[in-house]
């Protein structure tokens, strides 16, 4: 038989997965026990971020989504103090269908039940254009305008009814007009348009608003015409050939131009500012928690040195068991960063799930790809960060690990490989953090603020432990083993005194921006500020508005000044389109300013350059400007400025700069002009009326009540509910900044639990050999209290003034309020973080004192 021998076939060959992925999947098969702080820091500092940004993109599509209905049109060109002309409301009529909306502030005089400030909003005929009015009981709008029996028909927000104890169907007077309030204001399509308001809502028609008569030559009436244009036009590029056309055909219009794909710019704005913030404190969390991570990687660097010696001794060279272990830290922190992510992006859902009716502004729940990518490169670099050193310097572990070294292992530096990478990876987490800030400024404060913390806390531990080192011995058992703790090899106190002076640092800035914040709405600015601002004061009125304030007030001050309102279009020349200012001081070229003309400088503020024009002076318009924000403007001595007052540009010199306390609420502008630059010009007055030893709330009700019968044309703001308006708003963002702070107080506590559990091992050790030779159990929870309570009494000194010195940049420098060193709250807060971190000590220790000596004294 003949045949030939073949080779026995071979079965297919699997592709086999990485060696090192596979070794790590395979360890990783134990389980995670010993990276449940890791997970949860990284997964909280992800989420954060991860949130916040993804909510803020919600909210930013909504508002460009519904841009439409809040604007009421494809554009809307606002005029100031004047309606359109002729020329104008042609230009408008020739680019698609015209409504119009009048808004202003006006007193709702209720006769015997009192008068209170209105935001009253004069629509006509075709309103709404976009979108749907909700009134109780349904309306059409004819119906509820309509004039009858004398009075013209109004709907009221029910914050009106409640203040003045009225129900639909009573009537109020504003100024000359009798007004039936036919129904209760539950929703109008373009309310966010309007910006905050003191004072509740009244919609009417602009025939009502004409009967009232307080449309006067100067009065403060902002009128809105809001334009829908053909489909053919209707895109963004199609509207942004309208806007310029507009500034073409009439470049002295002085109208605001908004479209619908930037309904409300100055509140995306401020969305973006707040998400900065935010995003900062969700970092924060990031950078407290790495603690954590670090912690949590030395500690599981420590547990594998027999398998790291064994693998050594196998043949394994040291890179190879680095990326072993890195790539199931890496592993192990993907699954906190997919834990964060999840958290990050369900959050806009469920805001808008629980919270979407009650939101003020439009949200549009989305996944945001791109700010999940970014909190994902956050988690990843961040985890990287903080377990680059610990296991780099795995790879030096020698096979004699095995044998020896079992207490403390030998510390040493990582290789240099190791220690590029991790400049590397922390290049890049700055990188990151200043790239995607909004402010790149603050973002950078942020980063060096950060990096001195680190640094500052790294100096207290180990000023600590040589403090430690040198003191003298106690002779008590307890003190004596308490004070070798601190400084002995492997001692916990530099991982412990960065993790709680991370929390407590993070808890004193809170506590003390809070406290300024609330000294600054609650205590300090209503015992300076007057008592009313009156708005709205007839040119012709004026003086008999004076002596009535006299009469009804005969021991109050009143301060009168002429006011106007007009808009920046350029400086030197430059169109304002084309400046980029400092973000502290833009919000002056957003929009329309108050401005006035004086003969002598105004109180409440001080030349620093230049000189006040004569009394008399005749010559070529002067002005005087706010000298923080002309040095943010990049102005100077004799520079140009042209600003539109009443469909007019006037260009004037700048002749001095002038310091002003804005704080006392008193009258001041960033802009003073020359009395020869308005001659003749129609306008209105502003005036102050201030107690001198304050005022209860029936003198107030009685002054409110008697100038609204009096002058119906005068608007009446009382400061005390302007300024808690404002305290409402910022009372809301107060808590989101807790809210969100919390989350990195979360962290904190993580941290300082990971880096107790991490010095478990050692503990340990400790523990059996000292109970081995008699030491009881409560003479050992006696000496880690006072370790404990040691290492935290002298952390809390370095959080106190650290947080002191962080609140303090943040009051002065970012918010510009005055700062008070109220420390009770914040000593309050370190004292509690003291004791947390106490117990939380003893806690760990507690678990290690019940163990048995002889099950680990076999394998030492």
């Amino acid at each position: 038989m003949h045949g030939t021998l073949s080779a026995p076939r071979r079965p297919p060959k699997r592709a086999a997965s990485p060696p090192i992925l596979r070794l790590a999947l395979r360890e990783l098969r134990a389980g995670l026990r010993g990276f449940g702080v890791f997970i949860a820091c990284i997964a909280l500092g992800v989420a954060a971020i991860a949130g916040v940004s993804s909510l803020s993109r919600s909210l930013t599509e909504g508002i460009s989504r519904e841009g439409r209905r809040i604007l009421g049109g494809d554009m809307a060109f606002s005029l100031l103090q004047r309606q359109a002309n002729d020329a104008e409301r042609a230009f408008l009529a020739s680019r698609g269908s015209v409504s119009t909306v009048a808004s202003l502030r006006a007193m709702a005089n209720a006769g015997d039940r009192g008068a209170a400030l209105v935001e009253m909003k004069a629509v006509d005929g075709a309103y709404p254009t976009v979108g749907t009015l909700e009134t109780e009981p349904p309306l059409a709008p004819a119906a509820l305008f309509a004039e009858r029996d004398g009075a013209f028909g109004a709907a009221a927000d029910p914050a009106l009814l409640a203040r003045l104890d009225l129900k639909v169907g009573d009537r109020i007077r504003v100024g000359d007009a009798a007004i039936e309030l036919r129904a209760s204001l539950m929703s109008e399509p373009d309310k966010i348009a309007n910006g905050i308001g003191f004072g509740p809502r009244l919609l009417v028609s602009q025939e009502a608003l004409a009967a009232t008569g307080l449309v006067q030559p100067g009065s403060l009436v902002r009128w809105t015409y809001r334009l829908v244009v053909p489909p053919a036009r209707s895109t963004d590029e199609g509207l942004a050939a309208v806007e310029a056309e507009a500034g073409r055909a009439l470049p002295e219009a002085g109208w605001n131009v908004r479209t619908r794909v930037n309904a409300d710019p100055r509140f995306a704005r401020n969305i973006e500012r707040f998400t900065q913030f935010l995003t900062l404190v969700g970092l924060t969390a990031l950078l407290v928690g790495g603690v954590g991570v670090a912690n949590a990687v030395r500690g599981f660097v420590d547990r594998k040195r027999a398998s790291i010696a064994t693998l050594k001794s196998l043949g394994a060279p040291g890179g190879q068991v680095v990326a072993l272990y890195l790539t199931q830290v890496l592993l192990i922190a993907g699954l906190g960063i997919a834990l964060g992510l999840a958290a990050g992006g369900a959050l806009p859902f469920a805001v808008s799930g629980l919270f979407g009716s009650l939101l003020p502004t439009p949200i549009r729940p989305t996944l945001a790809w791109m700010e999940l990518g970014i909190a994902l490169l956050y988690g990843v670099l961040a985890a990287l960060v903080f377990a680059l050193p610990s296991l780099g310097r795995a790879h030096d572990i020698p096979v004699s690990g095995l044998f020896r070294d079992q207490v403390e292992p030998e510390r040493r530096w990582p290789r240099r490989r190791y220690l590029a990478a991790l400049v590397l990876a922390l290049a890049a987490l700055v990188g990151l953090s200043v790239a995607a800030a909004y402010d790149r400024r603050i973002a950078l404060m942020f980063v060096a603020a950060a990096a001195g913390s680190f640094a500052l806390l790294r100096l207290v531990a180990l000023g600590i432990m040589a403090l430690a080192r040198r003191l003298p011995r106690p002779r008590r058992t307890a003190p004596r083993l308490a004070l070798a703790n601190i400084h002995r090899p492997g001692a916990l106190t530099p991982s412990l005194v960065l993790s709680l002076g991370l929390g407590i640092t993070l808890l004193v800035t809170l506590a003390l921006i809070d406290s300024n914040l609330t000294r600054q709405l609650k205590q300090t600015l209503p015992e300076r500020a007057p008592s009313f601002f009156f708005l709205d004061i007839p040119n012709a009125q004026a003086d008999a508005f004076e002596a009535f304030v006299k009469a009804q007030a005969p021991g109050a001050a009143m301060d009168r000044v002429p006011m106007m309102r007009g808009r920046i279009v350029s400086l030197r020349g430059v169109p304002v389109s084309e400046i980029r200012a400092d973000e502290e001081v833009s919000w002056v070229l957003d929009g329309d300013r108050g401005i006035t003309y004086a003969k002598a400088p105004p109180e409440g503020s001080r030349l620093v350059a230049g000189a006040w024009w004569p009394e008399d002076y005749r010559g070529r318009p002067l002005v005087s400007f706010d000298a923080r924000i002309a040095e943010g403007l990049g102005l100077k001595l004799g520079d140009e400025v042209t600003v539109n007052v009443l469909g007019r540009n006037v260009t004037a010199a700048i002749a001095n700069l002038r310091q002003v306390e804005w704080r006392s609420l008193g009258i001041n502008f960033v802009m003073v002009f020359s009395p020869n630059t308005f001659a003749g010009a129609p306008h209105t007055h502003l005036a102050t009326v201030t107690f001198p030893n304050g005022s209860d709330a029936a003198t107030d009700a009685r002054l409110l009540r008697s100038a609204a019968q009096a002058f119906p044309a005068v608007t009446s703001v009382r400061v005390k509910d302007a300024l808690d308006a404002v305290n409402d708003v910022v009372s809301q963002l107060v808590t989101a900044i807790r809210g969100a702070s919390a989350v990195a107080l979360a962290a904190s506590l993580l941290v300082l639990a990971g880096a107790l559990a991490a010095g478990h091992r050692a503990r340990l050790y400790d523990a059996v050999v000292l109970k081995t030779l008699g030491a009881t159990r409560a003479r050992l929870l006696l000496a880690y209290a006072l370790e404990y309570g040691f290492l935290g009494g002298a952390t809390a000194v370095f959080g106190l003034l650290a947080g002191a010195l962080a609140a303090y940049m943040i009051v002065v420098h970012v918010m510009n309020l005055s700062f008070v060193a109220d420390l009770s709250g914040a000593i309050l807060a370190s004292v509690l973080a003291v004791l947390v971190s106490v117990c939380l000590g003893l806690l760990g220790t507690w678990r290690i004192l019940s163990q048995k000596p002889a099950l680990y004294l076999r394998d030492l």
